[in-house]
């Protein structure tokens, strides 16, 4: 590789935190910031009052998706925009956030720091790979030919900034994790609950048998229970909203559209000596591959079809529950299972037995005599299949009842069958194929979805609905277009999800921006398209003792019995006095039960036990050989035995020592970076008007 073309290799994005594992986020220049921030016309937000333009934020949405497309080779879906430019909007939002608190911090990078880093014996990694010979060593005569070469400024200039951000990061980091310690006592603990094994027997006393008859709850119980944990009944600020769905849904005129583009394919296919894949490549929704099916696999139409087909015939379009398929049919091979094709007339007779077959045998006699059988069978026939002339499609055996099974591959094909009794009626039948081939096709697959001028026009009648609705009333205007009205369950702002709309966060912010009654622009959803009206403001405020009694009832009853459980165990644990032997318990209280587990650690997930660390806790320091003391649990009381513990290995210890200290420090600082850009995020003035436009 050319000097020149190593330098314009350089990364300019890098990875915020210890050991690659922290959010991925760019500290942004002063002047790259200007660039972001200052242009004021459209803007789609602001960040603690400094205005985003639309103009600006789209060529970072844009310059994003080009890296992505760099590193992947792969574009972004149209149906994953959203979710991206959600991304590059966090990303943006924690960029400026970062930077505002580095400024607070103080924290600067001058330019001789970076020269300084630049020129150094052992210059940043990012820098210097490029420069590795052969043997593994570092060319320093080469890096510095490089950048002092005239030829490289503009690679040197990116390479500047990519050290300059680099730089900042590592003084944020200083400047965050510097008060982080983690003592010695703190490693020594978390040695010994991840290395001490312990073995055990217990005794559990379950709550849960306990029946809810015995334990009796008072309305005074429920009041103090109430009171005492008040906080957990406390209900936000919540909104409701009204709304307009309009689902993005295909018109006819997409499905007559998308089966006229395939007719003209199967046209061009038949007169074409280009390869069925190549076609498949250029029109299929789906990849191409080659497939084996039988005539009761695929859709009637289309069984029919390949029933009919030579080798080598392009047939279709058919139309399917998803879309219009065409198919091209390479071979056809012989099976094992019989498939066949039947029409049918029912007669129910309206619960009158002797009706229906009198009924029955005339509509038989009619068809002996010549009566044409789809017509007969629309006029006479009580099944769904009426519409259709009779038609069942194909079948093999034991997909229908087993009468009517038994008649149709017995007749011939053309034979109209005496009527058959089942249990829905009598069946008069006419077998008219018989198949017992396998048919390898190749597909091209067209989705029935709304074209672009059907979406358009979907936006355009959710647009005008919200401007005549903010300039007149919501419901009249919804109830004059025939619209639906639905309303949301009341949601709180940190809600992430609005039961019925999904996840959106912009209507959630236009719910908690807005007063009752206001209407909204139109919000862009997966499924199309809603306007909104603020319907009700909730304020904070708890529930009710007679809304949560039910549960305030059952968390007290709850509490009780786990108490009892423990008065049982302690009074088990009274009478075996000095003895050991825990297999005495179930002869004391024959609903008690006894486990034991070998070999478990405090980190451990025992079964029967889950996290219960009440119990985990005990087998960690209690005495070994001894029956415990009452023991109370999430789930009911035990008496436990530790029968074995493999303790302190100091030698072990003072081996791993430092790696359980580097890995305890290494997640402490991941979860303290993660709070202090949470809690950033928490306590900014984060305007997001994006959905404006976004349509």
């Amino acid at each position: 590789m050319g000097m020149m073309a190593k330098m314009r290799s350089l990364a300019p994005w890098f990875i915020l935190g210890v050991g690659g594992l922290f959010i991925l986020f760019m500290v942004l220049s002063d002047s790259s910031l200007q660039k972001i921030m200052h242009t004021r016309d459209n803007n789609v937000g602001s960040i603690d009052g400094e205005e985003i333009s639309y103009q600006n934020y789209s060529q970072m949405v844009e310059q994003y998706r080009k890296d992505q497309v760099k590193r992947t080779g792969k574009d972004i879906d149209e149906s994953q925009m959203d979710e991206f430019r959600n991304q590059v909007w966090d990303i943006l939002v924690t960029q400026k956030l970062v930077e505002e608190k580095m400024k607070e911090y103080g924290i600067t990078v001058t330019p001789q720091e970076i020269i300084n880093t630049i020129e150094s014996p052992n210059p940043p990694q990012f820098l210097r790979r490029n420069f590795i010979d052969s043997t593994g060593r570092f060319n320093k005569e080469a890096y510095n030919a490089a950048i002092h070469n005239p030829q490289n400024k503009q690679a040197m200039i990116q390479a500047e900034d990519a050290v300059r951000q680099q730089l900042l990061q590592n003084k944020l980091r200083e400047y965050l994790f510097g008060t982080i310690v983690i003592s010695d006592g703190e490693v020594r603990r978390k040695f010994i609950d991840q290395n001490t094994r312990m073995s055990a027997k217990w005794a559990f006393f379950a709550a849960n048998i306990i029946p809810d008859s015995t334990i009796p709850v008072s309305n005074e119980e429920i009041q103090n229970y109430y009171e005492k944990h008040k906080e957990e009944f406390r209900l936000e600020g919540r909104r409701k909203l009204k709304y307009v769905l309009f689902l993005k849904t295909a018109t006819h005129g997409d499905s007559v559209g998308i089966r006229k583009t395939l007719e003209s394919v199967v046209k061009k296919l038949k007169n074409d000596t280009s390869s069925f894949k190549t076609y498949v490549q250029i029109y299929s929704d789906k990849p191409f591959e080659v497939d084996t099916v039988t005539l009761n696999s695929v859709t009637k139409n289309a069984a029919n079809l390949l029933y009919k087909a030579k080798v080598g015939d392009v047939l279709g379009p058919v139309l399917t529950i998803d879309g219009y398929e065409v198919y091209k049919l390479d071979k056809k091979l012989r099976g094992k299972v019989t498939t066949i094709r039947a029409s049918h007339i029912l007669v129910k007779g309206g619960g009158n037995e002797e009706a229906a077959k009198k009924e029955a045998y005339d509509i038989y006699k009619q068809l002996k005599a010549g009566a044409d059988f789809a017509k007969l069978a629309k006029e006479k026939s009580e099944d769904a299949s009426a519409k259709d002339g009779g038609e069942l499609g194909w079948f093999t055996k034991g997909q229908m009842v087993p009468e009517f099974e038994k008649a149709a591959f017995r007749g011939k094909i053309g034979e109209i069958l005496k009527p058959v009794k089942t249990r829905f009626g009598y069946h008069i039948i006419m077998v008219t194929g018989r198949d017992n081939h396998r048919y390898v096709i190749e597909k091209i697959f067209n989705k029935i979805t709304p074209s672009p001028t059907t979406v358009d026009q979907l936006y355009s009648n959710a647009n005008d609905f919200s401007y005549l609705a903010k300039k007149n009333d919501f419901k009249s205007e919804a109830d004059l277009m025939k619209y639906r009205i639905l309303e949301t369950p009341a949601f709180t702002k940190e809600a992430s999800v609005i039961p019925g709309l999904g996840s959106n966060k912009a209507i959630i912010n236009f719910a908690f921006e807005n007063n009752v009654g206001d209407v909204s622009d139109v919000f862009k959803l997966p499924i199309g398209y809603v306007v909104a009206m603020v319907s009700e403001a909730l304020p904070d405020e708890y529930k009710p003792v007679k809304e949560v009694k039910g549960t305030l009832t059952r968390l007290v009853r709850g509490e009780k019995k786990l108490a009892k459980t423990f008065e049982i165990a302690k009074e088990v644990r009274s009478k075996l006095g000095n003895s050991n032997d825990l297999s005495k318990v179930t002869l004391l209280d024959p609903k008690a039960n006894l486990f034991s587990a070998s070999k478990f650690t405090i980190e451990s997930n025992v079964p029967g036990v889950g996290k219960d660390y009440a119990f985990y806790n005990y087998t960690l320091v209690g005495p070994v050989g001894k029956i415990s003391g009452p023991i109370k649990g999430k789930r009911g009381s035990y008496l436990i035995k530790v029968t074995e513990r493999v303790g302190f290995d100091s030698t072990m210890y003072s081996i791993q020592k430092n790696t359980f200290r580097t890995n305890m420090l290494q997640q402490a600082k991941i979860k303290y970076f993660q709070e202090w850009l949470e809690n950033l995020k928490k306590e900014a003035n984060i305007v997001d008007n994006r959905y404006k436009f976004y349509k």
